[in-house]
């Protein structure tokens, strides 16, 4: 797993990426569409602005030793940044993200080290706060990127973490079907063994077996974009390999949000 400091310094490299891309955006550019189909680029920027305002919220709360805001606390935090132009929403998220960065950096490391709160049913930690700070900023980036560069593949920094933590999102994001599946998942970069199973629930869950029927080959990365939506055939690797199984079948339980 990794540390803070591991996906603080992954979520900085990251937003910097972001905002030299951004900032040579022309408005037109910024209405386009983005990967995500509910909003264009400036929406997405936004979003990304918007969040490092809540994740600043729940870094201060947990620093306090307080629970979580209601989530209806975001509401006037949306109604702001939807009401920004394209132009503002650009600047204003960079300028929030690297402001969430600075408070992070200006906490005593002992302090940092006894962050704790529940948040979305979980128990985090500071390394898990600013990994799903971190999960969110690249599958987001990558929404923006990959419209003007069709290559473009998630930070290997940022799949290094995003990569242990998709059991969860796995469950929460996945469709049954009618066909139930049984798939081991071996990745590489780095290297992971997961077993997929479809049934009345869906599971992604570590795995040791070596009997299986049906096997999926691939990069972590790719597994990452698969369980978000985004390993459509246009942006899947050549490397990945389906033994067993259709890999549309497998994109199916998983067609993002």
């Amino acid at each position: 797993m990794s540390t803070a400091g591991q996906n603080r310094d992954a979520l900085a490299a990251g937003q910097q990426a972001l905002a030299a891309a951004a900032e040579s955006l022309t408005h037109d550019q910024l209405v386009a569409p983005s990967y995500c189909s509910d909003w264009n680029i400036a929406q997405v920027l936004s979003h990304l602005g918007s969040a490092a305002e809540s994740f600043g919220i729940y870094l201060e709360a947990g620093l306090a030793h307080a629970d979580p805001p209601d989530p209806g606390a975001a509401a006037p935090i949306w109604e702001r940044w939807n009401a920004m132009t394209p132009e503002e929403q650009r600047r204003e998220s960079i300028v929030a993200s690297a402001a969430f960065l600075e408070r992070v950096d200006a906490i005593p490391p002992a302090e940092l080290a006894s962050f704790h709160m529940q948040l979305f049913g979980m128990d985090v930690d500071a390394a898990r706060l600013l990994g799903m700070r971190l999960a969110e900023s690249a599958i987001h980036t990558w929404d923006i990127v990959v419209m003007h560069d069709p290559s473009a593949v998630l930070p290997g920094n940022a799949v290094d973490d995003m990569v242990d933590h998709l059991s969860d999102l796995a469950e929460w994001s996945g469709k049954t079907g009618s066909v139930p599946l049984e798939v081991e998942i071996v990745t590489t970069d780095p290297i992971r063994f997961f077993r997929l199973s479809v049934g009345d629930a869906v599971s992604l869950a570590p795995s040791t077996s070596d009997h299986a029927t049906a096997t999926l080959r691939m990069p972590s990365e790719a597994l990452v974009r698969l369980v978000y939506g985004r390993l459509d055939p246009d942006h899947t690797p050549a490397s990945v390999e389906a033994e067993g199984v259709d890999l549309d079948a497998v994109r199916a339980v998983f067609p993002g949000f």
